[in-house]
């Protein structure tokens, strides 16, 4: 399936990423996604929808053994490896999709990583299957995601209400408004690029039992679930900084495949497309404000 926006934007998002992730990646997602993470010296990582490969080439930086990036998007992954020639760290970077990893053979990896993505992938549970083969036995898979509680697409956003205290001062009240959290399947996203322009991809939300569903029928035990807050930053570069400190919009989940599966259930909730579908990290922009993957300028 073609990457369609992805493709068109991978320019804008290789500048607003650079080497360290844009702001909602650096000051919010990347640090708990890191610290969940933890020591990678002379691990085999796989990430998954790479992006310009900023966290791929952070990982190898960091004593992976191998690191390996993949990308449906081919001017995305051309970014990534322009990057990599300029000042080489050893990763491998590829075309390819999350869902169908026939290129690798099983128990190839001690790590996947998709960072801000499963989201963007139609077919969960095949990309789920997929990294369960590769990963060796007790292998982990950790990812963030936009929290399904809190930021299903256009469905949620900030409400911030005014009041009076009998001091005559003002304050504010933030709340997080969210409806048809069980209303599973395809939404288009808009990000809002230079020049006025408005890119269009698709987002697939799903119920937290849908993802641990898809995990547990392809041998996954969930053993850490993490809500990143704002770092100093975040709080200063966002508007929605102080908002998300109160209310997270992430969540980043540690995966450990066991060592001996169990058949699947058959009953993991939810609808699931059938067609394979992914994206790359990177800031979006939304019309509520949610900023699940990031936002331009001012956001």
């Amino acid at each position: 399936m073609s990457p369609g926006g992805w493709d068109e934007m991978a320019a804008w998002r290789d500048e607003r990423s650079g080497d360290t992730g844009d702001l909602w990646h650096r000051a919010l997602i990347d640090p708990t996604l890191l610290a969940v993470i933890g020591e990678v010296r002379d691990l085999r990582i796989l990430e998954l929808a790479c992006g310009n490969g900023y966290l791929a080439r952070r990982l190898a930086g960091s004593g992976a053994r191998s690191v390996v990036g993949i990308d449906l998007s081919r001017p995305t992954i051309a970014r990534a490896l322009a990057r990599e020639r300029s000042d080489p760290r050893g990763v491998r970077f590829e075309v390819g999709d999350a869902s169908h990893l026939a290129a690798f053979a099983a128990g190839a990896f001690d790590l996947v990583v998709a960072n801000m993505a499963l989201m963007d992938i139609e077919d969960l549970r095949g990309t789920v299957r997929e990294v369960a083969r590769v990963l060796v036995p007790d292998g982990r898979f950790v990812f963030s995601i936009s929290h399904p509680c809190f930021d299903t697409d256009d469905r949620s956003m900030w409400v911030v209400e005014r009041g009076i205290a009998p001091d005559g001062t003002y304050s504010d009240t933030v709340w997080r408004k969210v409806r048809g959290y069980r209303d599973e399947g395809k939404r288009p996203i808009p990000w809002a690029v230079p020049e006025g322009r408005t890119v269009w991809t698709d987002a697939f939300h799903r119920t937290l039992s849908t993802y641990s569903g898809d995990l547990r029928d392809s041998g996954f035990v969930i053993s850490r679930l993490e809500e990143p807050r704002p770092l100093p930053e975040m709080l200063e570069g966002s508007p929605q900084g102080r908002y998300i400190a109160e209310v997270p919009l992430h969540l980043v989940v540690e995966a450990v495949r066991r060592s001996v599966t169990r058949p699947a259930s058959g009953t993991s909730g939810g609808s699931r497309p059938a067609a394979a579908r992914r994206s790359g990290s990177g800031g979006r922009r939304r019309g509520s404000g949610s900023g699940r993957r990031g936002s331009t300028p001012g956001s």
